[in-house]
């Protein structure tokens, strides 16, 4: 009987355990970012960008997110780029904060 017993709260200290762990490495986990692997050769409506972030690794890139939540990365040696990144600036340095 007491082996018994001792197995049942084995495998509940080995469940509790468990939980535990599985909890913990998912708060912890880092969140994951967002890279430019593939760049557009299109030039964007400056109007529906929002935000740009730059990026040198895996490549030279900008990667500028529209109004509606989508990435698009595209290369930093195009003149229209400079322009829109500009634009951005001045629009959320307008903004009252």
């Amino acid at each position: 009987m007491k082996l018994y017993t001792a197995a049942i709260l084995l495998l509940f200290w080995l469940g509790v355990f468990t939980v535990h762990a599985d909890k913990g490495s998912s708060s912890s986990e880092v969140m994951r970012k967002f890279k430019c692997v593939n760049l557009s050769t299109r030039q964007l409506n400056i109007r529906n960008l929002v935000n740009y972030e730059k990026q040198q690794v895996p490549t030279d890139a900008i990667m500028f997110v529209t109004t509606g939540g989508i990435r698009i990365c595209v290369s930093t040696n195009q003149k229209w780029v400079q322009a829109a990144i500009k634009r951005i600036d001045e629009r959320c340095a307008a903004k009252p904060k």
